[in-house]
């Protein structure tokens, strides 16, 4: 609560905690703040600037920023994720006049000599490109298929992120500069080696696209799909028949992305046959070769499963209903559309007649974690039941191909992943970085862009490159902070607006997005934790007002040793942060002007506004 000099101020750093949670830093709270105050241009300005997936983001981000949201402490956390698609619809490149973005991420005016060759076209491999490139690097981009994207066109179902708004956050990368060769496959159509004779330094965002199996009896059966094969292939345009009875293994979000995109799988052939997608090409075959993530697969899988036509729909995991991984808005949609969920059960064999799946037989689940909360499952061997099933599909955990990397590839950690610095993605070899899926396992969008970035941020220096070094921040004193006629702490959560159940047909988006008066009544709620109440030791005369007036009894007066043993005599003035509703009341009630309202200009705030 005291405001101090030097290091002390770097606490506020860390103060805001959806900027905090976030992996590519996004200030949610000054965008959100923005929205709130009818600026919604600088509100997608502050979310386009860490992040060259704005609109990607703003529809399918896992939002680790909403999980830390203060406000979830007094009921439900901000909307954030549906506030920036509200943003970024009205200024991103889907956006009718869709170069604001170039306000914050501007071509380079100059080109540097080096070469950079990045593998891979995901999330990882195009933010590293989008980084490089603002910095005039010349930036060849090899990717596999015939689109640009990633795990964020095969994994993710359309109804879900609209393909337009991908293709136009890829186009405003690759038109930074970025060149691009399509279908050239690591360890097919090129080696490493090759590349790093050509490249001065190369990036490696090659994916998990592999399927992890079951060892179990029945596993190569005609109808067992692992759930990254059974999204690949609808999302390039294979068809895949599924039959009427489908079980899903497993108890993540994944296996609901599959099921409901099965649903639609009609939809999928009509944009097909009409032009529009890919044809008759099939899809890639993908070769079977962390706890949380491979289990985060099983449930969407299951809800795709359901729009192929099936009629019986299944999701059996180890995992009670309270321990499944899957975010509870997935599971809750899923069972809305009529999927059925057994719990604390485990695969023990397929069922097999004439070489098709018929069924799967299934044991009891009598722990899934060990003390520890390690994952370490055990059976009952006697509690045995089938489930009967025309396809059975692996929501199991994806794996990465590590042979496309060659005999002289970087090393490879204990988990069959490509070995990194953490902070910096460096390898093993000098010349080589990695990110995303390959360098870290699977895990979520935001975490491969901000993969890409760090490694983007390391080659830069490794070349002599300086980076935009983290100004010293200064506190701002506010004068317009005063909410007392505000009924933002009383406003609940405004639900994010999807179609009705009964009209999710097609390929249309589920959400719809907030309207401006939606947007900006949630955007309301939030408590503006880059405000921080700021105390003037010289002026305070320890008059305990402000603790008399907090509606929330956040404010104490205590002895000085009780905070700091040894400093007898005197009083601390304590401020629990972690429930501040920023509501201003200490700051008007204070008598000597002691208690003011500032704002940190550190880490994640702009400064170029």
């Amino acid at each position: 609560m005291g405001e101090g000099g030097g290091d002390n101020l770097a606490y506020f750093d860390t103060n805001i905690p959806c900027l905090a949670a976030c992996p590519v830093h996004t200030n949610a709270g000054m965008y959100v703040a923005a929205i709130a105050d009818g600026d919604d241009e600088q509100a997608y300005l502050t979310a386009r600037m860490p992040n060259p997936f704005a609109s990607v983001c703003g529809r399918v981000c896992a939002a680790p920023c909403e999980d830390a949201c203060r406000r979830g402490q007094i009921d439900e956390p901000i909307a954030i994720r549906a506030l920036k698609r509200y943003v970024t619809e009205q200024f991103g490149p889907e956006a009718e006049n869709g170069e604001h973005w170039r306000k914050v991420a501007a071509p380079p005016p100059v080109d540097l000599d080096q070469s950079i060759g990045i593998v891979g076209g995901g999330p990882a491999g195009l933010a590293c490109a989008h980084d490089l490139r603002r910095w005039g690097y010349k930036v060849t981009l090899y990717e596999a298929t015939e689109k640009l994207g990633g795990a964020m066109w095969l994994g993710i179902p359309e109804y879900r992120l609209d393909r337009d708004v991908l293709a136009r956050d890829v186009g405003a990368i690759i038109d930074l500069g970025v060149h691009v060769e399509y279908e050239t496959k690591l360890g097919v159509d090129i080696t490493l080696e090759q590349l790093r004779e050509r490249h001065d330094a190369v990036f490696l965002g090659i994916g998990a696209t592999l399927g992890r199996g079951l060892d179990i009896d029945g596993a190569d059966a005609d109808g067992v799909f692992k759930a990254i094969e059974f999204l690949i292939n609808m999302n390039r345009g294979f068809e895949v028949d599924i039959g009427e009875r489908v079980v899903v293994v497993g108890g993540g979000d994944v296996a609901m992305d599959a099921a409901r995109t099965a649903l639609r799988a009609a939809d999928y052939d009509a944009k097909r046959d009409d032009g529009n997608g890919n044809g008759d090409k099939l899809a890639e075959r993908y070769n079977e070769d962390d706890e949380r993530s491979s289990i985060v697969e099983a449930i969407d899988v299951a809800r795709s499963a359901a729009r192929a036509g099936a009629r019986d729909i299944t999701v059996i995991s180890l995992e009670s209903r309270d321990e499944m991984p899957a975010h509870d808005f997935e599971i809750e949609e899923a069972e809305n559309e009529g999927i059925t969920f057994v719990a604390r059960r485990g695969p023990a064999r397929i069922a097999v007649a004439d070489g098709r799946v018929t069924g799967l037989e299934t044991v009891g689940v009598t722990r899934v974690f060990d003390e520890d909360h390690r994952f370490s499952p055990e059976f009952d061997q006697d509690d045995q039941s089938t489930f009967e099933a025309d396809t059975v599909i692996l929501a199991i955990g994806q794996a990465i191909d590590l042979d496309a990397l060659g005999d002289g590839g970087p090393e490879v950690s204990p988990r069959r992943t490509i070995l990194v610095d953490d902070a910096k993605c460096s390898t093993s070899l000098s010349d080589v970085w990695a990110g995303g899926d390959a360098a870290k396992g699977p895990r979520t969008l935001i975490d491969a862009v901000a993969d890409g970035r760090r490694a983007a941020a390391d080659i830069h220096t490794s070349f002599g490159g300086e980076l935009e070094s983290a100004k010293a921040g200064r506190m701002v004193h506010l004068k317009q902070f005063h909410r007392l006629d505000d009924l933002y702490d009383r406003e609940t959560r405004v639900d994010v607006p999807t179609l009705e159940t009964g009209r999710r047909m097609g390929l249309a988006e589920v959400e719809t997005g907030f309207t401006p008066d939606q947007a900006k009544c949630e955007a309301s709620r939030c408590l503006r934790c880059f405000a921080n109440i700021l105390l003037d030791v010289d002026r305070c005369v320890l008059c305990a007002l402000c603790a008399d007036v907090c509606p929330l009894d956040l404010i104490a007066l205590v002895p000085s040793e009780e905070v700091e043993p040894g400093q007898e005599g005197g009083t601390a003035l304590l401020l629990d942060e972690t429930a501040c509703i920023r509501c201003g009341l200490c700051i008007e009630r204070c008598p000597p002007d002691a208690l003011s309202m500032g704002m940190w200009t550190g880490v994640g705030v702009p400064t170029w506004a």
